[in-house]
């Protein structure tokens, strides 16, 4: 097969997605790569010749390649994950729009055009978190204390675009990670950004099913194969804070060779997501598996 990944600047020497690159030239596939943040790119023939079985994206969100990615999707073309998909969860004012109303556990959001309409929020709702609504990779994340706190921020988010704010949610200072390659659920504990604390190491652990069930829902929500869940356990229960479209699959095991299949697998089904049903996790696993319409087997010849 031949796929063109579309790969930021600032993912030019990450694991993810070279590690997957190389998997997939090891394997005989043909990867072309382009870097839409540095290349001259000649919108009106360069999805002519449809030339690629599909188009994989591995960008900064806000960047040019999204826009590259719908081009082709426009142009006919398979796309991993769904363009329209990866539009749904990169704009988070949209994704938290489209999460509640689906029935996902998500925190009440806010979005403002301008910072200094964030002084609307009631004191009752403080500490806020407020991030950009096309945020990635933790910029621009701020816990907001109290009104007061916002203040001297407000100068410093005025080049961030559309910003949202939530209530925070109180937790024990860690995320639960949950990554979906392949037809099947990892789970991995990490500091929190907003409480980064260097003695905690990102490490995998068993899945609960009631986290299992609320990510692979996520998939099914947004239309996502290839995605990473951001879970707070807070008092309430398990909360939906973020989504990744295509995020760095971290101590998932055999992970680039994981997301090669999953890729693949996808090109070969024409990128039709299959939205999962929620798994019954196996005691201490971690890992669930996903039932899907498409599957690599073990020792397949690709």
């Amino acid at each position: 097969m031949r796929l063109c990944f579309l790969v930021e600047e600032h993912y030019r020497h990450d694991g993810m997605p070279n590690e997957v690159v190389r998997q997939l030239t090891a394997w005989g596939h043909e990867v072309d790569v382009v870097r839409p943040g540095g290349s001259l790119l000649r919108m009106t023939e360069v999805m002519g010749a449809g030339t690629h079985d599909a188009w994989v994206l591995k960008t900064v969100s806000g960047g040019p390649g999204l826009t590259l990615l719908e081009a082709a999707a426009a142009a006919g073309m398979t796309t991993v994950n769904d363009a329209r998909s990866i539009r749904g969860v990169r704009d988070k004012a949209l994704a938290a729009a489209i999460g509640r109303t689906r029935g996902l556990p998500m925190p009440t959001t806010y979005a403002v055009a301008r910072p200094k309409l964030l002084r609307e929020i009631p004191a009752s709702e403080y500490p806020l978190v407020v991030k950009p609504s096309d945020g990635s990779s933790g910029r621009a994340v701020h816990l907001v204390s109290s009104p007061g706190q916002l203040e001297p921020l407000l100068p410093e988010l005025a080049g961030e675009g559309l910003l949202i704010a939530q209530p925070y949610v109180r937790n024990s200072g860690t995320d639960i990670k949950v990554y979906a390659v392949g037809g099947e659920l990892f789970a991995t504990e990490r500091c929190s950004p907003l409480h980064p604390d260097p003695a905690v190491r990102e490490r995998r652990v068993p899945l609960s099913a009631e986290v299992a069930a609320i990510a692979a829902q996520v998939g099914a929500v947004y239309g996502l194969d290839l995605y990473g869940v951001d879970v707070l356990l807070g008092p309430e229960g398990p909360m939906v804070v973020d989504v990744n479209d295509f995020p760095s699959f971290r101590q998932v095991p055999d992970a680039a060779a994981r997301v090669a299949r999953a890729v693949l697998d996808l090109a070969r089904a024409g990128g039709t997501p299959v939205p999962p049903p929620a798994p019954r996790p196996r005691a201490q696993a971690l890992s669930v598996s996903i039932p899907a319409q498409v599957s690599a087997r073990a020792g397949e010849p690709l």
